[in-house]
């Protein structure tokens, strides 16, 4: 994923490795978002629960906050599919480096925005204009990764949200206790996507549970570790896929 490759292993070693290091973000972002202001980031089904409640109070500018929000995640994965899935179709080279250079803008604005107390007291309930700004940046930030992931992975992997993964394993899982009915390929696949499965669901808890720590002691600054991640994946694809074949080029 980093090279910008258009034929890529699902399965390969990097490729996993990035997916798992972005569901640990996802995990972060998410409770960030939550801890914030008390909504979660990329659940866009509980947006629309939470619009249809805004609607029956009567509430129109929570209603309204409520739609576009969401919004920005459907922005963000059609961002991706410019960038990233629409070049694969027309054989040109994806480009990686750009989506890992916007989300790092993005959660750099969130950083420096919220320790300049200009997205308000970190934990105040969700009413104020500058609370949908922040849900808006992190859920644009999780639409272009997982538009990303998605196209890379063949629609194989989700790393922002947990639902269509879970479903995944457990069928997946159904597939190896019957695994004497399949053929082998079959079972060799599963093994491995199961593996990927338990994989992604483990690094986005695992993003959750120390997220709450650095938020909870530190609040806005707990986006720092996003913040550095994202750089370096956005450092190490400008690497490869600018840098290197330039002096491929040559």
């Amino acid at each position: 994923m980093l090279e910008g490759h258009q034929s890529i292993s699902t399965y390969s070693n990097r490729n996993l490795a990035i997916w798992l290091v972005m569901a640990f973000q996802a995990g972060m972002l998410n409770t960030g978002g939550f801890m914030a202001c008390h909504t979660f980031v990329s659940h866009v089904t509980g947006y629309a629960t939470l619009f249809g409640v805004s609607i029956k109070d009567k509430d129109l500018f929570q209603a309204a906050g409520l739609f576009t929000v969401p919004l920005l995640f459907l922005l963000g994965a059609m961002l991706s599919g410019v960038l990233v899935d629409i070049r694969l179709k027309l054989n040109k080279r994806p480009k990686y480096y750009v989506i890992f250079g916007v989300m790092f803008s993005l959660i750099l604005t969130v950083f420096v925005a919220g320790i300049s107390d200009l997205l308000g007291t970190f934990g105040e309930p969700m009413r104020l204009t500058r609370d949908y700004v922040l849900l808006a940046m992190l859920c644009l930030i999780c639409g272009i990764q997982n538009g990303a992931v998605s196209t890379v992975s063949k629609s194989v992997v989700r790393t922002t949200h947990l639902t269509g993964v879970t479903t995944d394993l457990g069928l997946g899982l159904v597939r190896i206790l019957y695994r004497q009915k399949l053929s082998s390929e079959i079972v060799e696949q599963e093994r491995k996507a199961n593996q990927m499965r338990i994989g992604v669901i483990s690094f986005f808890i695992l993003g959750c549970v120390l997220g709450a720590f650095a938020f909870r002691k530190y609040e806005y600054y707990g986006f720092a570790i996003p913040l550095i991640i994202y750089g370096v994946l956005f450092m190490l694809s400008f690497g490869y896929q600018v840098v290197g074949h330039n002096r491929k080029s040559k």
